[in-house]
Parts: C-alpha cells; sequence; structure tokens
C-alpha cells in the first residue's frame, strides 16, 4: 500500500488570534519572511517573535504573516522532532503574552513530486507572468503528490508550490490523538 500524505493547514476561523510577520527584533521583520517555507535548511540568529495582529483564541497550530511560517506549540514540536528529526528544524518564537513555548517548524526537504495528471495545475504564460516565472505554477488546487519521489521523508514541502507543509499518515495520526486546535488535514 503506498504511503498516504496530508497538508497540514490552519483551520481558519473566528475567534482565534492571526499572527503578524517573524521579527527578529521588535518592530523589525525578518528580511525573507518566505525562507520558513523554502524547503531547505536555513540559519536563524538570535530569538525570533510573531506579533498579535488580531487578537484572539491561541492555537496550538497556524500559519503567521505573509511568509506563512508553520508556528506549533512546543508539544506539537515535540511530535516532529521525535518522528522527524531529520525532516525538520525547530526555532523557539515569542508571542507576546503567551506563557506557552511556541516554535516556528522549517521542513528542510523539498522535491519535485506534483502530480500534475491528478491535481488542478495551472502555469504562468509568458503574456503575464512575472520576469523569471514563465511556466512555473500560478496555481495548484486539490493537489495529488507522487509518493514514489519523496523518499523516506515524513515532513516536506513540494517544488515549485511551496505553500503547503505535507507530512505523513502518521504524524497526522499522532498529532490527531493530541487533538491541537487550529490544525487541518487535507490528504494529497
Amino acid at each position: 500500500m503506498p504511503a498516504r500524505f496530508f497538508e497540514l493547514n490552519e483551520n481558519v476561523q473566528g475567534g482565534n488570534w492571526y499572527l503578524g510577520d517573524i521579527e527578529k527584533a521588535p518592530g523589525q521583520e525578518v528580511d525573507d519572511p518566505w525562507m520558513f517555507r523554502a524547503g531547505r535548511p536555513i540559519q536563524v540568529q538570535g530569538l525570533l517573535s510573531a506579533p498579535i495582529n488580531e487578537p484572539g483564541k491561541a492555537l496550538d497550530f497556524c500559519l503567521a504573516g505573509v511568509g506563512l511560517a508553520p508556528i506549533l506549540h512546543v508539544k506539537l514540536a515535540t511530535l516532529f522532532m521525535e518522528m522527524a528529526p531529520d525532516d525538520v528544524q525547530l526555532f523557539p518564537v515569542s508571542i507576546k503574552g503567551q506563557p506557552d513555548q511556541y516554535v516556528i517548524l522549517v521542513a528542510t526537504k523539498l522535491f519535485r513530486c506534483i502530480d500534475e495528471q491528478a491535481s488542478k495545475v495551472q502555469f504562468w504564460d509568458a503574456e503575464f507572468a512575472p520576469p523569471g516565472r514563465e511556466g512555473t505554477y500560478y496555481a495548484v488546487d486539490d493537489m495529488r503528490i507522487d509518493t514514489s519521489k519523496v523518499g523516506n521523508a515524513k515532513v516536506f514541502r513540494a517544488e515549485g508550490w511551496d505553500i503547503p507543509l505535507i507530512i505523513s499518515a502518521d504524524i497526522k495520526e499522532s498529532l490527531e490523538r493530541l487533538k491541537p486546535t487550529g490544525a487541518k488535514f487535507t490528504p494529497v
């Protein structure tokens, strides 16, 4: 039976908090907010923080700011380190007014694995594409992946469409046992 994978996304609902762009110092955003979803190891100096742009219920899992940085409560982060230590990096992140510990999760693996026939894929055409983006993904809906292209990875991003954080079925099932607030799972 082939391995199963899921997109881990935020279950956006009214009344929940919304975290802003990751900061390296109060009021000073990181230079590249998309580095947290690039699918490669990163280097970070000092303590990061995430401002609360919209107050509300604190979540165990959410996506912060324009870069959609995955923010996890430490109880979820521990599970990722136990089950996929070679696939992730964790960086402490301070959230003002929160006594609990949170981390940013970085998937360190990137695979060219989107099944373009099984997914709804749109490409940038030459007429409308930003410079250098001709022929790349414009949108990927109902994404499906070719599991034969991801090896033994349990957490990763898809090359060309790095928005989804993809996790294995066993990590999904372990997360579900923890009943994390804010988490939503979609098969890929």
